[in-house]
């Protein structure tokens, strides 16, 4: 799905949240990816395969 230079880490990557962010609805909490992952606020994510990542914060 990246089509510029470098290309952005893909979606399976360790550091996929590294992408370019192509859309984002701040108000509703959401960012989509130029890797197709979809970021929530919270720290969730949604990968392109429908794989759901549980919201990772650090520890207080």
């Amino acid at each position: 799905m990246c089509r510029h230079h470098p290309p952005c880490p893909a979606a399976d990557a360790p550091d996929r949240e590294a992408a370019k962010v192509i859309t984002s609805a701040l108000s509703q909490g959401w960012a989509a990816l130029c890797n197709g992952v979809i970021v929530f606020e919270d720290t969730g994510e949604l990968l392109p395969d429908g794989r759901v990542i549980a919201p990772h914060r650090p520890a207080a």
